[in-house]
């Protein structure tokens, strides 16, 4: 039983492709009059059943591309079971569509080869990850999906309640405050793929609701942490037929703005931004002994190979970024006969650039880019150059799963929009014992305990050893500008839990959709998702979100007057 994949008419011969979850099964209809008759009238999708003989297909007809290649049922009995309307889109053809029209008709984008692999993929890993993380001791634990709101970040998606007029539910952006208290319960290792919601401006890697496996364990380190989600990984890419090595490669946060412009680097990508402050600190090349003198940074990226770049095409490279925000780039190579050429020769003295070429390593066929600012701004530019023209040049290494923790993030950074700091990872989070201090004296220099798991150039998680202490969680409110007033307001139950005992502990939330969009191949985590939304958060198939009777409204206590 299963969908009519496509149909052969030869005549006197009738093929027909069947399709299920489990492939394709070509069956054959011949010698029997009403047989053929009966199906000719197939059609695509049709819903059949089919009674028959399994037999060897002949050396000819072979098809090694699908499984049951070997055999074909000569068909007995077929019986349409349901019929079917043209589709709007080609099931059986792998042929381009656009996405709202997949989405609209979801149901059959769901039935293409694509979907089903990616589909099954998904059980597959999440099966692991339950069963890895049971072997390892956890707990698997639901917690509410109706809660308080406690906005910080991302909006909350609100539910009015029906029999508290006024008073709103919240949609948990993430069980955080949740698991933290399971960890006051007693129960030292927790996990749950859970479900959670953020109304946040969409891209391809963000969705309304979402999913993650949250984990959080008392009475550890770091170290404990990683090793447990290490195992955990493993597991995950083993359901895909892929090994990963352990245990994963370590970066501080400053070094990874400093060398690849980013806290989620692709480290598929040999090339590294290097510090050339010191072959400008003294040059009479005055823009750059300015920056540096003034506690700028110089930074330079080597494009291998890009020396031989046409004139036109270096032009290219600048306008693009200034397209990314730069003032301006500044570039140096060697030419056919070793002679010095820059954008910026006359000025700096080919004695200099020699200097600079040497410094990042440019070789003989290195084009260097350079920046000046802000460090981490001539940096992050040159980290979006860097991510551009390594696709480019062809110098990712795609079969590569570049995995490694982003460790001793600044637990502060300042918002200019609020004008107050704000949580680089969430008010919970612990700050390094080491930089405890500082937290009266310099608030930009406090790392936190937190730390970010990245593959291939993207953040698949984030977590932290948390605050257990009541006056140090109080603090860090205050810090952040949240009043005593509003902090018992908005956590004073969690505020009150931490009074009862509560161990040291720390978790991680791992992006599901993320890592399944990585493992597939696939660009969006739409595509590994059964009935995701649409970058505007729109359900094409169902049409929600919609209006609602005035009636539910009235129930909700909720005024039903449009806006004029």
């Amino acid at each position: 039983m299963g969908w009519v994949h496509r149909v052969r008419d030869l005549g006197s011969l009738i093929f027909v492709d069947i399709r299920d979850r489990y492939g394709v099964t070509q069956v054959v209809a011949r010698d029997d009059d009403a047989l053929l008759a009966q199906t000719k009238r197939l059609r695509p999708e049709y819903v059949v059943k089919v009674c028959g003989t399994v037999e060897r297909r002949s050396d000819e007809t072979l098809n090694p591309k699908i499984e049951t290649g070997e055999v074909e049922i000569a068909i007995r009995e077929i019986t349409v079971l349901s019929e079917a309307r043209r589709p709007p889109f080609q099931i059986a053809d792998e042929t381009p569509v656009s996405e709202d029209l997949r989405l609209k008709y979801r149901y059959l984008d769901l039935r293409r080869d694509r979907m089903q692999r990616n589909m099954q993929l998904r059980h597959r890993v999440l099966m692991a990850a339950r069963q890895s993380l049971d072997a390892q001791g956890f707990l698997d634990i639901e917690t509410p999906v109706l809660a308080k709101s406690t906005p910080e970040g991302a909006r909350d998606y609100l539910v009015p309640s029906r029999v508290h007029p006024g008073e709103f539910f919240a949609l948990p952006q993430s069980p955080q405050i949740f698991k933290q208290i399971l960890m006051i319960s007693g129960m030292d290792r927790y996990f749950q793929i859970a479900r959670c919601f953020r109304d946040e401006d969409l891209r391809a890697d963000r969705q309304p609701e979402f999913t993650q496996i949250d984990m959080e364990m008392s009475f550890v380190t770091q170290d404990v942490v990683f090793t447990a989600v290490e195992r955990l990984m493993q597991a995950m890419f083993a359901a895909n037929d892929e090994s990963i090595e352990t245990p994963f490669p370590r970066l501080p946060y400053a070094e990874a703005m400093d060398k690849y412009g980013s806290d989620k680097p692709d480290l598929r990508i040999e090339m590294a931004i290097v510090d050339v402050s010191d072959v400008f600190s003294e040059s009479s090349f005055r823009v750059f002994r300015d920056v540096v003198a003034g506690g700028g940074a110089i930074r330079a990226l080597v494009v291998p190979g890009a020396g031989k770049y046409s004139r036109s095409q270096v032009d290219k490279l600048v306008d693009e970024a200034i397209e990314l925000g730069a003032q301006g780039l500044v570039w140096a190579r060697r030419g056919p006969g070793g002679d010095v050429q820059s954008s910026i020769l006359k000025a700096a003295g080919a004695e200099t650039l020699g200097r600079l070429l040497e410094s990042a390593g440019a070789g003989d066929d290195g084009l260097v880019l350079v920046a000046a600012g802000a460090p981490h701004e001539a940096s992050a530019l040159l980290g979006k150059m860097r991510l551009r023209l390594a696709a480019r040049e062809g110098v990712v290494d795609e079969q590569r799963r570049a995995l490694t923790w982003v460790v001793d993030f600044p637990m502060f950074e300042w918002s200019e929009t609020e004008g107050r700091h704000m949580s680089m990872h969430h008010p919970f989070t612990a700050p390094r014992d080491e930089d405890r201090d500082r937290l009266e004296t310099d608030l930009g220099s406090v790392r936190a305990k937190a730390y970010d798991l990245v593959l291939n150039g993207s953040e698949i998680g984030g977590g932290s050893i948390r605050i257990h202490e009541q006056p140090l969680q109080r603090r860090i409110f205050e810090l952040l500008g949240i009043s005593d007033e509003d902090a018992r307001s908005r956590f004073g139950f969690f505020l009150e839990a931490l009074e009862y005992g509560t161990p040291p502990h720390g978790g991680i939330a791992l992006g599901v959709d993320r890592i399944l969009a990585l493992l597939a191949g696939e660009p969006s985590i739409r595509d590994v998702m059964a009935f995701p939304k649409t970058a505007t958060a729109v359900d094409l198939m169902t049409g929600a979100p919609s209006t609602v009777s005035a009636h539910q409204l009235r129930e909700l206590h909720l005024d039903h007057t449009p806006e004029r």
